[in-house]
């Protein structure tokens, strides 16, 4: 684990992850870089209320305020499009070995109706997928 991409949008699970990325990062000395994905919906117009680039800008400045209490400087990434495939497509282009994840824990009907990113990247992704739940 040398190169860590945390996927982080400020809630609960992602929280967990960042836990789980910082002590990564530290054990293994490795880099971190911090992706938050504002999603985007082919052909709909306008995007959602929680679409919206600032929330995840904030969310960025928000992780990256708590690694620089832990003492890690990390790049941010706030790529727009579907969120586990802007993730894979970052880990990969990026050479990322490691991708630290949370799960919302979605019961079926939940992975059904909304999808579940973390486990599209955990399947599809070719680094080493860590799920913090």
């Amino acid at each position: 684990m040398k190169h860590i991409l945390l996927a982080y949008d400020g809630g609960e699970p992602a929280k967990r992850a960042l836990e789980t990325a910082i002590d990564l990062t530290k054990r293994f000395d490795a880099s971190l870089s911090v992706v938050s994905v504002v999603p985007t919906h082919p052909g709909r117009w306008p995007v959602d209320p929680w679409d919206d680039r600032s929330v995840h800008a904030q969310e960025l400045l928000e992780a990256r305020k708590l690694l620089e209490e832990q003492g890690i400087k990390a790049e941010m990434i706030e790529p727009a499009g579907d969120p586990a495939k802007e993730i894979e497509k970052i880990a990969s282009a990026g050479k990322f070995d490691t991708i630290v994840i949370g799960s919302r824990g979605l019961g079926s009907l939940g992975r059904i109706l909304q999808g579940s990113v973390s486990e599209h990247v955990a399947a599809n992704a070719a680094a080493t997928v860590v799920v913090a739940r």
